[in-house]
């Protein structure tokens, strides 16, 4: 399903395509006006394309986010926004740029991504309650939707905390 596909890091001449996927995606443009903050911001740690053809057809952003506890803070990364159009989705596009968006955040040396998002979608990717980590959003959000995911197995352990977003996500 995903034949032909390639993720890479998103480059200065995707601005455009990465908004338009954007805009499909969720049928609005709060999630590319959110992307394009956070890139003119400079905290889009990671921002990854799918290419087809050389066309993208997905993205996948992670920003910056703290987990403030009384143990200290902790830099984290938060994944969103994701994209795919609905004309490209159930073919696995996002599965891969969620791995390949993990697997870098992992050697890049961050311990730990949330994500707030489809609570039967990111558990596949290992993805858990932040509750069960004693960790919430500084926002109101259904239990089940917001998720942690360790990527260093128990750099949370007996810390718990709030996770507090950039700015810019407070216009979404």
């Amino acid at each position: 399903m995903t034949d032909g596909i390639r993720i890479r890091r998103e480059a200065p001449g995707d601005c455009a395509a990465v908004r338009f996927v954007n805009e499909r995606a969720f049928g609005r443009p709060s999630e590319a006006d959110l992307v394009d903050a956070l890139r003119s911001a400079g905290a889009a740690t990671l921002s990854l394309v799918a290419l087809r053809d050389e066309a993208v057809v997905g993205h996948i952003l992670f920003s910056p986010v703290t987990i403030a506890s009384p143990e200290g803070d902790m830099e984290a990364l938060g994944l969103g926004p994701m994209a795919v159009p609905p004309a490209c989705q159930r073919a696995g596009i996002g599965s891969m740029l969620v791995r390949e968006g993990l697997s870098e955040s992992k050697r890049l040396g961050f311990g730990a991504v949330v994500v707030l998002g489809h609570a039967t979608y990111y558990p596949r990717f290992g993805f858990r309650r932040a509750s069960a980590f004693g960790v919430r959003w500084e926002q109101d959000a259904p239990d089940e939707a917001f998720m942690l995911l360790e990527l260093a197995p128990g750099i949370l352990a007996g810390r718990g905390g709030v996770v507090r977003y950039r700015p810019e996500f407070a216009a979404v």
